[in-house]
């Protein structure tokens, strides 16, 4: 539901519990360390995320063979700390190490195996490698596209993620079109305060502003703006993106003194 605070609460208990009552390399204390890192990574508390994911790590290698699936999930979310951290060059490593155990213990249509190539063209994506990018966002979105429910969130990440591709290669209306796709799906499937929502909007803003369409652009980012804002703790890394769109279309509108308003929020949480 995105209420972080409050999941983190409930598994910070948990764990309490268990670190009582259980071995240090109990399989048990793995779940909380996953649920915990996966929290942190979401509040953008990217060290801590690696600290509990590290942990987790460290349980699996010692209790597990070397292709067992619970390590390429391990090294997946160590690989999208790294992403988040900026550092793509780790996050590609541990993501090719998870998806390399994947391929040998999943069938070929296994949502899991989308999640990696989604994971492997995101880290593309950020590195500005468009081609590499789309092509395992589209073996993702293949794959996803079998073996889901038409209204499944992950089809919407897919969506999302091809949009954002497009966009940055200037193809507008293919960038519309796969953003739009996302942001159907997520408003039946999700609260309406989900962070996932606000990635939605921030999509289909950054579209209107590259089109020119800055009045466009505005209510898309400030719907954007506000689910954040309620959602994410407040020096929430996507909480500077959402600072840094708008400044960018007031700068566009020039309108210089709201644009440096918010560079400069941007700029604080950064």
């Amino acid at each position: 539901m995105g209420d972080y605070s409050k999941a983190l609460e409930f598994y910070e208990k948990a764990h309490k519990i268990r670190e009582k009552a259980l071995l240090p390399n109990h399989p048990h204390m793995a779940t909380s360390y996953i649920c915990i890192g996966q929290v942190y990574n979401d509040m953008g508390d990217y060290s801590k995320a690696l600290e509990f994911y590290e942990k987790l790590h460290q349980i699996y290698e010692k209790a597990l063979p070397p292709n067992h699936l619970d390590l390429a999930i391990s090294y997946n979310n160590i690989g999208l700390v790294y992403s988040n951290m900026g550092d793509y060059s780790k996050a590609l490593e541990f993501y090719e190490k998870s998806h390399k155990i994947r391929k040998i213990a999943l069938p070929p249509n296994h949502p899991s195996l989308a999640s990696s190539y989604n994971n492997i063209g995101q880290v593309y994506f950020n590195m500005g490698d468009y081609s590499n990018a789309l092509e395992f966002y589209e073996k993702s979105l293949k794959i996803r596209e079998k073996a889901l429910p038409p209204n499944h969130p992950s089809l919407a990440t897919s969506y999302n993620n091809i949009g954002g591709v497009y966009n940055d290669m200037g193809d507008y209306s293919k960038a519309l079109e796969f953003c739009e796709k996302s942001l159907k799906i997520r408003e039946k499937a999700l609260p309406p305060n989900h962070p996932d929502l606000a990635s939605s909007y921030t999509c289909i803003g950054q579209v209107y502003n590259n089109m020119g369409d800055y009045s466009k652009a505005l209510e898309f980012y400030e719907k954007s703006l506000k689910i954040r804002e309620k959602a994410l703790p407040p020096n929430h890394p996507h909480l500077a993106t959402s600072y840094t769109c708008i400044g960018q279309v007031y700068k566009n509108m020039d309108d210089y003194s709201k644009a440096l308003e918010f560079y400069e929020k941007s700029h604080q949480i950064y």
